[in-house]
C-alpha cells in the first residue's frame, strides 16, 4: 500500500530582517516516516522548522508547503498546531504561574474546540495525563508545577516530549532535542519519540550529531547546505558526516 504524502515543501524561499536564509528548499514527507535534518551551523536547519511552525520571525518569500493537503503558509501558528504541527525547541521557555495541569487542558480544549468538539471531562483528561505521563518517566511533581519553572534542561526535554504524547500530533519536529542531554535523559526522550510512532504520522528530527540517531532510527537523513539540501540518503548518511564532517561535501558537491 502506497504511503500518503503528509508534507510536500516546494522551492521554499525564506529569511529574517531581510536575510534570505532558505534559498529553493525541497523537501517530501511520507506519513509513517522518521527524516533526519543536518547540516552545520547557519545552513538553515533552525530557520526551516521556524517556518514551517510559523515563528512570525521568519518571512517566507516564495514557495509552498502543503500539508495533509493544506496549504500550510495560510494558516495561523494556532491553527497549524490544531492541524497537527508541533515543535519541540532547543531551549523550552518558562511559563511562570500557569502549571502544567492548565496549560495542558487549555491546549488540549483548544484543539477540540477548532474540530467542533466539547471539551474534554476533567476525570478523563486527568486519566490521559497519567498515561502519557508514563511514557517519559514525567514525575507527578514535575507535571503539577509551573511550565518548565525550575526544570533542569533534561526536565524540559522530557516535559516537550511529554506535551507531544498529549496533543498526538500528525507531525513531531524535534529541533536539536539532543542539545545538553545527558545519555540518560537522551535515551528517556528518544524513547518517548519512539513510544509515539504510528502509522499515521511523522517526525522530522534536526541535529548535529549522529549519537540521537542511535536512539532514534531515521528512514532518510538529509543534508541542509546554505539554504538547501545538498545530500538525502539513508541512515549511512548520518555516519558518513560523523566521520568526515560537512567539508568533503562542501569541496565535492557545493
Amino acid at each position: 500500500m502506497e504511503k500518503k504524502v503528509l508534507l510536500e515543501v516546494s522551492d521554499l524561499h525564506a529569511g529574517i530582517d531581510g536575510k534570505e536564509i532558505l534559498q529553493g528548499l525541497n523537501f517530501t514527507l511520507h506519513e509513517g516516516e522518521v527524516h533526519a535534518i543536518m547540516g552545520p551551523n547557519g545552513s538553515g536547519k533552525s530557520t526551516f522548522s521556524g517556518v514551517l511552525a510559523g515563528d512570525p520571525r521568519f518571512k517566507v518569500t516564495a514557495g509552498k508547503a502543503i500539508f495533509h493537503g493544506k496549504e500550510l503558509f495560510g494558516l495561523s501558528p494556532e491553527d497549524r498546531a490544531h492541524e497537527g504541527l508541533f515543535l519541540s525547541f532547543q531551549y523550552p521557555v518558562e511559563i511562570p504561574g500557569v502549571s502544567m495541569v492548565n496549560f495542558m487542558r487549555a491546549a488540549i480544549n483548544a484543539k477540540r474546540k477548532y474540530f467542533g468538539e466539547s471539551p474534554m471531562p476533567a476525570p478523563e483528561f486527568l486519566k490521559l495525563m497519567k498515561e502519557k505521563r508514563a511514557i517519559v518517566d514525567l514525575d507527578n511533581k514535575l507535571a503539577s508545577r509551573s511550565v518548565n519553572e525550575g526544570f533542569s534542561g533534561g526536565e524540559k526535554k522530557r516535559n516537550e516530549i511529554f506535551q507531544m504524547a498529549m496533543l498526538e500530533p500528525r507531525l513531531a519536529i524535534l529541533d536539536e532535542t539532543d542539545s545538553g542531554l545527558d545519555i540518560d535523559a537522551l535515551r528517556v526522550v528518544a524513547n518517548g519519540v519512539n513510544r509515539l510512532k504510528k502509522p499515521d504520522n511523522a517526525t522530522i528530527v534536526i541535529t548535529h550529531y549522529q549519537r540521537l540517531l542511535d536512539y532514534i532510527k531515521p528512514d532518510f537523513v538529509h543534508v541542509l547546505y546554505k539554504g538547501k539540501i545538498v545530500r538525502s540518503g539513508g541512515p549511512e548518511l548520518a555516519l558518513e558526516l560523523e566521520e568526515k564532517g560537512y567539508d568533503w561535501l562542501k569541496e565535492s558537491e557545493i
